[in-house]
C-alpha cells in the first residue's frame, strides 16, 4: 500500500488542470497587471477574468472581491482593517470560540495593544454558537463579529445566516472564515448575509499563496500595508495573475465535482466512523453527524497522545493530523476541543482525518486494519487510561 494522505484540510495537491491553466501566466503571459503596455493588458485581463468567475461562484460583484495570499491575510486584513477603520466610533470585537488562530490572534492583538474590549462567543458540544447568545453580547459599541463557516478541525457547518440576522438588526459587520467550506459546500454571500467571507486555492486542490476576501459594497478598513493602488489600495501589492487565475480554475472544478465530492465523502466517512468506533471502545466523534463537512472526522481516542496515534500511523504510511497544522506541536488540547466542552482526556487524544478526492475505500480499510494495534499499544503504555478504566 502507497503511502495515504488523510490531511487534505491541511492542504491538497494542485489539480493539474489547475496547473495548466497556471502555466501560461508564468511564462508568456507573464506580465505585470499594473502595466499599460500589451503585456501588462494581457494579464489584467486575465485578472479580472478571474475575479468575475469567483465574483459569481460565491454571488458578489466582481468588485466585491479582492486578491490575498491566502486565508490568513484575508482573516487579518477583515478584522484589523474594519475595527482600525471604526475604531473612534466602535471598539468592541466578538469572534467565536473555535476560530482559526488567524481570527484569534489578530482579535487578541486588538485587545491588548489597541485597546478593544474582545467577547468570545461560546459553542455547544457540537461546535455550533446561538443567535440567541450572540444577541445577548452585542452592544452599540460593537464594530465586528467574526464566526467561522466550515470548522478546520470538527467539520462543524455554523448557521451564519442566522447570526447575521442578530447583527444587521443592529448595523454590526459580519465576517466569516469560509477556508474550509468555500468549494466543499455551497457557499453564497447574499444567502448567508455576510459583509465579509475569507477563501484561499490550497484546501481545494490549488496552489499555496494565493486567496481572496469578499468585502461588501459600502464597507470601509484600514489596509494592513501601503505601497501601491492595486486591489483598489486594499491589498497593495503586484497581483499574482497566475494565482487569480489558479483559484479561478480551482472553483470552477469545485462547482462541477461538489455535490458527487459531498456524496462519496460522506459515505466514505460514515463508512470510516462507524468501523472504528465499533473496534476501538471509548472513541467519540468530535463535532456533529450531521451539518458538517463531510471530509473532515475528527475522532478522540481517550486516555492517549493525539501526537502518539499520529507518529505511530505515520510509521505506518498514514498521514492525518491531531488538529490545526497552524497549530502542529502544540502540547495544549486544542482550543476548538476545549471550547466545546471535552473532557481533557479525550480532548488530548483527538486525531483529525480529512479524506479528499483521492481517498478510497482501500486506503480507509487499511487505516482501520493499522489504528486498533497503534491504540492498543498505546493504552496499554497509557497510567492516565489504566487509571480512568480501574
Amino acid at each position: 500500500m502507497d503511502r495515504i494522505y488523510l490531511d487534505h484540510n491541511a492542504t491538497t495537491p494542485v489539480d493539474p488542470e489547475v496547473v495548466e491553466a497556471m502555466l501560461p501566466y508564468l511564462a508568456e503571459g507573464f506580465g505585470n497587471a499594473s502595466s499599460v503596455h500589451s503585456f501588462g493588458r494581457d494579464a489584467k485581463v486575465a485578472l479580472e477574468n478571474a475575479r468575475e468567475q469567483i465574483a459569481a461562484f460565491i454571488g458578489c460583484e466582481p468588485s466585491e472581491f479582492y486578491f490575498t495570499s491566502g486565508g490568513t491575510e484575508s482573516d487579518n486584513l477583515a478584522v484589523q482593517g474594519v475595527a482600525r477603520n471604526l475604531r473612534l466610533r466602535k471598539n468592541h470585537l466578538i469572534v467565536g470560540a473555535t476560530e482559526h488562530h488567524a481570527v484569534l490572534e489578530p482579535a487578541e492583538h486588538l485587545a491588548h495593544r489597541e485597546d478593544f474590549k474582545l467577547d468570545i462567543l461560546p459553542v455547544d458540544n457540537d461546535g455550533f454558537a446561538s443567535p440567541e447568545r450572540l444577541a445577548s453580547l452585542v452592544n452599540d459599541k460593537t464594530a465586528l463579529v467574526s464566526v467561522m463557516h466550515g470548522n478546520n478541525e470538527t467539520g462543524t457547518v455554523q448557521d451564519i445566516a442566522a447570526l447575521t440576522a442578530v447583527t444587521r438588526k443592529k448595523n454590526i459587520l459580519f465576517h466569516t472564515d469560509a477556508v474550509q467550506s468555500v468549494g466543499k459546500v455551497k457557499v453564497n454571500v447574499k444567502n448567508l448575509g455576510v459583509d465579509l467571507l475569507s477563501l484561499t486555492a490550497h484546501k481545494i486542490y490549488g496552489p499555496k499563496g494565493i486567496g481572496g476576501l469578499f468585502i461588501r459594497s459600502g464597507v470601509k478598513l484600514a489596509p494592513l500595508f501601503y505601497g501601491g493602488s492595486h486591489e483598489k489600495k486594499r491589498r497593495p501589492g503586484t497581483e499574482s495573475v497566475a494565482g487569480a487565475v489558479a483559484l479561478a480554475k480551482t472553483l470552477e472544478i469545485a462547482g462541477l465535482l461538489m455535490e458527487p465530492d459531498f456524496t462519496r465523502l460522506k459515505e466514505l466517512a460514515d463508512y470510516f466512523i462507524d468501523k472504528v468506533t465499533s473496534l476501538i471502545p471509548d472513541v467519540v466523534l468530535n463535532g456533529p453527524e450531521e451539518n458538517r463537512v463531510p471530509q473532515t472526522v475528527n475522532l478522540s481516542f481517550a486516555g492517549i497522545e493525539g501526537e502518539s496515534i499520529l507518529l505511530s500511523l505515520d510509521i505506518e504510511g498514514i498521514a492525518c493530523s491531531s488538529g490545526s497544522a497552524c497549530t502542529s506541536g502544540a502540547t495544549e488540547p486544542s482550543h476548538v476541543l476545549v471550547a466545546m466542552d471535552k473532557p481533557k482526556i479525550e480532548a488530548q487524544g483527538a486525531i483529525r482525518f480529512s479524506l479528499g478526492r483521492s481517498t478510497t475505500r482501500e486506503q480507509l480499510d487499511y487505516v482501520i486494519e493499522k489504528l486498533p494495534p497503534v491504540v492498543e499499544r498505546l493504552r496499554a503504555m497509557s497510567p492516565v487510561y489504566q487509571k480512568a478504566k480501574s
